[in-house]
């Protein structure tokens, strides 16, 4: 079967010319006002991603990296401490962190949703820690090293067990940053609190990133960080700024990190569409695990506790042979993409971290076998039923070969 149609991983194009008229219009005002850096275009966008997210405070930063990093340093992390992440993330999140001045540590991940597993979680602690009398805090039975926070990542755009992690993080006084990059309107059921809960809204702060490809994508960079603590927020502002406690008055010592105003005013418009377009990638969820349970794929579907509200930022499946997949898909002009192929344990750039292959199993396993299929607002029905035919087929032709090979030995 080959269909010279093609299906786009993901496809900006259509999403962005239903909304021409109005991301033009945020472009012509700024050329008009000559508002490029701040003002009441990004204090208009903070304020309503705030109440979006129900968080009292939202600060536009120009990345997701940023965000985490500036989080991190306004809740006084930095060199000298440690801080808990997963190893099955993009960069940006340890990157955050080491520069932050803090040493990046991993836990295992949960082999059903990828993301942290807060069982791993307090054994890491139990076992590699011990409490200081001196200062209360816990320190790295070999380093020394404080351990002061935990970021755990909503991966995919679904929800991290909030409930237990934070409970951990209590009883080890551990701050918790969420990373929320790729959650933007995904829900959590606290039992804790009795109610959902917004992704962005459990943790001492959290990070988003507007990177164009996210559920509400800028045209360019963009990031932001949410929080409930004034204090907090009013550090970060500063920190975006270099340590401007007003024009020229600097307090600290601190960074060019602002979200410009044509992003704020453009990710402003898409906000009023985020709702909508999240439940079309519910939707489109729905009808791949509907057409992909219908028959044996040998593909295995993501997995969505009660307790959450995905929001699908990516669907991913898992495939033994992988590479023959997205190469028979590659055939058919389908886009794929993997999210992500190499544990961040395992890359070059934290060889000096000291882990090896084998550290974390359930990441390193899931790294090999993971395929993000195409997922957006407007993906059709009759796109994605194309392309599970390809997967079936795909799957024959796999069994077919499995059963000539075994004939012949």
């Amino acid at each position: 079967m080959t269909n010279t149609d093609n299906i786009p991983f993901l496809d900006l194009i259509a999403l962005h010319s239903e909304l021409e008229e109005e991301l033009v219009g945020v472009f012509k005002g700024a050329l008009r006002t000559g508002a490029f850096i701040g003002g009441p275009a990004v204090e208009k966008f903070e304020k309503d991603f705030a109440a979006f997210c129900d968080t009292k405070h939202c600060i536009g930063v120009s990345s997701g990296t940023d965000a985490l990093r500036f989080a991190l340093m306004a809740a006084g992390i930095g060199e000298g401490d440690i801080v808990i992440t997963v190893p099955n993330s993009f960069i940006a999140t340890t990157e955050a962190i080491s520069q932050s001045g803090a040493r990046p540590v991993f836990v295992d991940v949960d082999a059903a949703t990828y993301n942290m597993d807060a069982r791993r979680l307090l054994a890491h602690l139990e076992g590699n820690y011990y409490r200081d009398d001196n200062s209360g805090c816990w320190r790295d039975r070999k380093l020394g090293l404080r351990v002061a926070g935990v970021i755990p990542v909503h991966l995919y755009g679904q929800p991290a067990d909030m409930d237990a992690i934070q409970q951990i993080a209590d009883r080890f006084h551990l701050t918790v940053i969420e990373d929320a990059c790729q959650a933007h309107g995904a829900e959590y059921y606290s039992n804790r609190d009795g109610r959902w809960k917004k992704a962005g809204s459990m943790g001492k702060a959290a990070a988003f990133s507007f990177y164009p490809g996210k559920n509400l994508g800028a045209c360019g960079e963009g990031g932001a960080v949410t929080t409930n603590d004034a204090e907090l927020a009013q550090k970060i502002r500063m920190l975006r700024d270099h340590g401007q406690a007003k024009k020229y008055f600097h307090d600290v010592e601190g960074y060019n990190g602002r979200l410009d105003a044509i992003q704020a005013g453009i990710l402003k418009v898409k906000l009023d569409h985020l709702t909508a377009w999240n439940q079309q990638r519910r939707e489109s969820a729905r009808e791949y695990r509907e057409l992909l349970s219908s028959v044996d794929s040998g593909v295995g579907l993501p997995y969505e506790p009660s307790w959450a509200k995905a929001v699908y930022h990516l669907f991913v499946v898992r495939v033994a042979n992988r590479a023959g997949l997205q190469r028979h898909l590659g055939e058919e002009h389908i886009g794929t993409g993997i999210h992500y192929p190499v544990p961040l344990h395992l890359q070059k750039a934290y060889a000096g971290l000291g882990y090896e292959p084998g550290d974390f199993p359930v990441a390193e396993q899931a790294a090999e076998e993971i395929l993000s299929l195409p997922m957006y607002p407007g993906l059709k029905a009759e796109q994605q039923r194309r392309i599970v035919k390809c997967i079936h087929e795909f799957a024959r032709l796999t069994h077919s070969e499995a059963r000539v090979m075994a004939v012949s030995t």
